[in-house]
């Protein structure tokens, strides 16, 4: 394919970046095998994984979240081609932005997953890697690891690797931040917010206990 380069390799999939593909720019998410599972079993996981995503994709802009266009599902060869969104990952514009430009951010990233929740979406990657801005909205990408559930668990794991991403990623910022999206989170969720938001503070204690006892045993 002239032209088409890799530009990531990841466990589950690699992208392929197509400058012009029926005269677009466009990103090109393909499955590769895995060796170590059975043809026929692997063969089904990827081609359900395939179509999972796109469906996702597809339920998170119906619900007023930004995504990339879908312009292609290959189930057979394992690929999605979608819209290669030009824009810069919030991760990496995030120390150089104002305070009032990061909360308006985050106040914007919170809603954004507040409706994915509400929509029945899990993201299941919810970091600043995965959110692209691009003018006055942030593109939500990489669903590859998304389901579809309502479960305060479900929705409490999403908001601790959220969290968890701020503290380690962007610690200097991590409690405005935080702040932030919570707000703009509760505006979209609104009586459904307090169950996911206690859930997630109930997995960040759990994991602080685990954290604590494994020091614990490594002492004696």
């Amino acid at each position: 394919m002239e032209g088409v380069r890799l530009i990531a390799k990841g466990a589950e999939a690699d992208l392929w970046l197509d400058p012009d593909w029926n005269g677009r720019k466009v990103l090109i998410k393909r499955r590769g095998e895995k060796r170590y599972r059975h043809p026929e079993l692997d063969r089904a996981i990827r081609r359900f994984r395939t179509i999972h995503e796109a469906d996702i994709i597809h339920r998170a802009k119906e619900a007023g979240v930004p995504t990339p266009i879908i312009y292609q599902v290959d189930p057979e060869g394992m690929a999605i081609v979608m819209e290669y969104v030009e824009g810069e990952k919030v991760r990496d514009m995030v120390n150089r932005l104002g305070e009032k430009e990061r909360e308006a951010l985050f106040r914007l990233i919170g809603l954004q997953a507040g409706r994915l929740h509400m929509a029945g979406i899990i993201h299941g990657d919810l970091t600043t890697s995965n959110m692209i801005q691009v003018g006055g909205t942030v593109v939500f990408v990489d669903f590859g690891l998304g389901e579809i559930s309502k479960e305060a668990e479900k929705r409490g794991v999403d908001l601790h690797l959220m969290r968890r991403m701020l503290t380690s990623t962007h610690f200097r910022h991590a409690d405005e931040l935080s702040a932030a999206f919570e707000e703009g989170y509760r505006k979209a969720m609104d009586a459904e917010a307090d169950e996911a938001l206690n859930r997630m503070r109930e997995i960040e204690r759990r994991g602080r206990y685990v954290e604590r006892e494994n020091r614990l045993d490594g002492d004696k």
